[in-house]
């Protein structure tokens, strides 16, 4: 009978290392310290099917509706959400900022520390236009990589900068790169953030690469779905160029444009 009792028990055992080495979970690195979290690191990607929401892993679908995640927005109606990556300035917010007022609408900026250093003016337009600054963390690193410490202190810090000059506090985080673990939506959730991916995008952050305004327009048009969380890069002249005519598109198209706070 004790015999029996240790086989079962070794089975056991063996059973949860299979399982733990299947989901990638057997190297202690990749386990958050001590939480219980899984810090497995995933890149954001999508299947995209052209007119329609691209699909995402189940698995990813189950993190993000636990941990208040979002890459779609309402998919019932009509509607589309704009946002736009600010890692530096290169010349076109106020562009962008431009056409955004002049076509009535609102978009989401998502900043790093060097850019709120260095931009304050762009970041009180920003505010004072009814968009939303978001939090791209300060040094822009791989959240999987950093300890819960310093996420916390990325998170925090670039927060402080902005109440310091808006008098409010960012709501909305995008991980830098689109890399994320259940550990780090977890953190993320935990001080009080929405994390917000996106199922539009096209190559548009090599600004050594630019295919000219047509091209911009074409990316993204094409991927226009209900509920589209568009992201664009602020770097990107073809962005810059093409941007009213994406935003004329999508209303002809019978899209509106809504705000993250309205997720």
């Amino acid at each position: 009978m004790k015999r029996n009792f240790f086989i079962l028990n070794r089975l056991i055992v063996w059973t949860i290392v299979i399982i733990c080495i299947l989901c990638g979970c057997e190297n202690t690195s990749s386990v958050a310290q001590g939480t219980g979290y899984n810090n497995t690191k995933i890149c954001w990607g999508l299947k995209k099917i052209e007119g329609k929401q691209p699909q995402i892993p189940s698995l990813w679908a189950d993190m993000l509706k636990c941990y208040n995640g979002y890459y779609l927005g309402d998919t019932q109606s009509k509607v589309m959400y704009l946002t736009f990556d600010e890692g530096y300035e290169n010349g076109y917010t106020s562009q962008i900022l431009d056409i955004l007022k002049k076509t009535n609408t609102p978009a989401a900026f998502f900043v790093t520390g060097p850019y709120i250093d260095k931009e304050e003016n762009l970041i009180k337009r920003m505010v004072n236009e009814g968009h939303i600054v978001g939090n791209h963390t300060v040094n822009h690193p791989s959240m999987p990589d950093k300890s819960n410490e310093i996420l916390i202190n990325e998170l925090g810090e670039m927060d402080n900068r902005f109440y310091k000059l808006t008098g409010n506090h960012m709501k909305f985080l995008r991980p830098p790169m689109g890399e994320f673990s259940e550990r780090t939506m977890a953190l993320s959730k935990e001080q009080g953030y929405k994390s917000i991916f996106w199922s539009v995008a096209y190559a548009d952050w090599d600004v050594n690469c630019q295919r000219g305004r047509e091209y911009a327009v074409s990316s993204v048009t094409k991927q226009f779905h209900n509920g589209a969380i568009i992201l664009l890069h602020a770097v990107s002249v073809d962005n810059a160029n093409g941007l009213e005519e994406i935003i004329n598109c999508a209303k002809d198209m019978g899209y509106t444009f809504k705000s993250l706070e309205d997720l």
